[in-house]
């Protein structure tokens, strides 16, 4: 962190000193908070401050997606830190931009929050945002605060498929090898593990606090021929389910080529789970799922782990149906 920063971010936390709500400091104040000093990429040509951001298209489209985070159901403060959640809301949107085989580019966010909120919270909620989209190499370009009587992160991510065409959910074919990248069963196990009343193992719980996509791994599959990608965000299960209606196929995963983490193995011990489980139906890690034509190197990072079969087959584990539910699904 350069001078300049570490002066911005120090002004904006003795802004935030004495308990002063979002209500206290106001809309356009804490607006001025959240966004000077921020740094921005290349990609951002004009940044925060205007009534709309300018983000550079070099390739002429534009991949777009929005998520939506709501307090109580994607996230708890009483498990994780106003920062933790601000870099799971920008993680858990730019894994769709990199399972269409596109380099995210940058995000745009949209809060809402009691007017009791405390400022300081929202200046490290802003924190943990710019944070990720440090990692990912992406800007933080603007977006909107309103007073609800919940907290709510809306977050529109944008990337660009630097000349390719889009990897979609419908291009899998009998006979492509399945591949993930990426953690699986990891968020589950610290769901669980938060739901027990526990904070540790750190690893597990920090995986469900704040998920780490591998952004880069969306552009390298599609640049080895990926047939179809999806972000596994509610079960491995289940968002193959999806890309297997959407392509017209049946799926068959092998466990043997899951392997079980240690740490996985040592939680569900202790708290009388299958990590298995976890791993196929767990959601929440946004690891990416593919398929490839059968003779593809895999690029790096990929593990093939099951087979593109004919229609009408489902989804199948180690050639026979799952009896449980395959992951997550709301208002169900």
């Amino acid at each position: 962190m350069d001078d300049h920063a570490a002066e911005d971010r120090t002004t904006r936390e003795s802004a935030a000193e004495g308990g002063a709500t979002v209500a206290s400091v106001g809309e356009f104040g804490l607006i001025r908070q959240v966004t000077e000093g921020r740094t921005q990429p290349s990609t951002t040509l004009l940044g925060p401050g205007d009534d709309a951001a300018v983000v550079a298209a070099p390739d002429g489209r534009v991949v777009v997606s929005t998520d939506v985070l709501v307090q109580g159901v994607h996230f708890r403060l009483d498990w994780s830190s106003a920062e933790q959640v601000g870099r799971k809301a920008v993680a858990v949107n730019l894994a769709d931009i990199a399972a269409m085989g596109a380099v995210p580019t940058s995000v745009v966010v949209g809060l809402a929050c009691p007017s009791d909120t405390k400022a300081a919270l929202v200046n490290e909620l802003v924190d943990g945002l710019a944070a990720e989209a440090e990692r990912a190499r992406v800007g933080l370009v603007g977006g909107d605060m309103v007073t609800a009587d919940q907290f709510v992160i809306s977050i529109t991510a944008l990337g660009d498929l630097g000349g390719r065409a889009p990897v979609t959910r419908s291009g899998a074919r009998p006979g492509d090898v399945v591949a993930v990248c990426g953690r699986l069963g990891w968020a589950a196990a610290g769901l669980a593990v938060l739901g027990r009343g526990f904070r540790s193992p750190v690893g597990v719980v920090n995986a469900q606090r704040f998920p780490e996509p591998p952004y880069s791994a969306g552009p390298s599959a599609a640049i080895a021929g990926a047939t179809a990608m999806i972000d596994v965000s509610d079960g491995l299960l289940a968002d193959l389910g999806h890309l297997a209606e959407s392509s017209r196929v049946g799926i068959d995963v092998h466990t043997d080529r899951l392997p079980v983490p240690r740490k996985l193995t040592d939680v569900g011990s202790a708290l009388g789970a299958d990590p298995m489980r976890w791993i196929l139906t767990g959601g929440e890690d946004h690891a990416l799922a593919a398929t490839f034509p059968s003779f593809t190197d895999l690029p790096e990072g990929w593990q093939r782990i099951g087979d593109v079969l004919m229609p009408d087959t489902g989804i199948t584990v180690d050639g026979a149906p799952y009896e449980q539910e395959t992951g997550w699904e709301h208002w169900r």
